[in-house]
């Protein structure tokens, strides 16, 4: 190996400094890479920090989501409750109207109405406005319930089976389905018990405002039965006992015009 020898002091002094600045420069260059490592590990962590809040945040939209969509839920959760709980108050309604209409008291209007070469309808009514008690249709043609009204006195007796057990137990008079019809003592058929219809609901509204009379409603003559007749009537109602009731058409003018009555038993 070659021997560095200095000639001077000065040149020693200034080998000395040369390698005093290597060794600076060197141990410098250890720092700067030190630096730069610690700058990464910064800048990791900073990544992780960022990633962690992007994360985070998206946990939240997540649960935001998800909150939102139960509310969503439980809103129409509570809106189909409501409308069922309407439905239900709208059917007891309705069912209350019903059963008020279905009490009769000791006055009620009573219509019969029919084409005339079709059946004869009687209804009854608590009041002119009222939904129908009862709907009553006759095998007996119009046409002649009006030739036994012209000889002043028509008596007309519904009867029907009495049930001690079975469906038909417990029912009121005018809720029995079928009866036996006679007129001034013969029979004439039978008779139905039926719904309030939209083509009888019609006629009931035609002569809604008429408290007492007969007519003939206009139609268009197109019907093959003919025009509708009608005879509209308050009627006195007496109960014998939960088999028997009786209906008597009123004449307040005391006129000695037609005598109507009609009878329902339960034998």
């Amino acid at each position: 190996m070659r021997t560095i020898m200095a000639r001077t002091p000065h040149d020693s002094s200034s080998f000395s400094r040369r390698h005093f600045q290597w060794i600076i420069g060197k141990n410098g260059g250890e720092g700067d890479t030190k630096a730069a490592a610690a700058a990464a590990a910064a800048d990791d962590e900073e990544e992780e920090v960022l990633a962690f809040s992007t994360t985070t945040s998206s946990c939240d939209d997540e649960v935001a989501a998800t909150t939102a969509k139960k509310k969503r839920t439980t809103s129409t959760s509570a809106a189909a409750v409501a409308v069922s709980r309407f439905r239900s108050v709208l059917s007891a309604a309705i069912a209350a109207r019903r059963s008020r209409s279905a009490g009769l008291g000791p006055r009620v209007t009573g219509t019969l109405f029919g084409r005339r070469r079709g059946h004869v309808h009687f209804a009854f009514q608590a009041d002119p406005r009222s939904c129908p008690a009862a709907v009553i249709e006759l095998a007996t043609p119009t046409s002649t319930l009006v030739r036994e009204m012209a000889s002043g006195l028509v008596r007309i007796a519904l009867e029907c089976e009495r049930r001690s057990s079975g469906p038909g137990a417990g029912k009121r008079l005018l809720e029995e389905p079928l009866w036996r019809a006679y007129c001034n003592g013969r029979k004439c058929g039978y008779a139905v018990r039926r719904e309030c219809g939209p083509a009888d609901w019609k006629v009931l509204k035609a002569v809604e405002p008429v408290s007492m009379g007969a007519g003939v409603l206009p139609g268009d003559g197109q019907d093959p039965d003919g025009e509708m007749m009608y005879m509209r009537a308050r009627f006195e109602r007496v109960i014998g006992s939960k088999d028997s009731e009786a209906f008597y058409m009123m004449n307040p003018d005391g006129n000695g015009g037609p005598e109507l009555s009609i009878y329902l038993l339960r034998v």
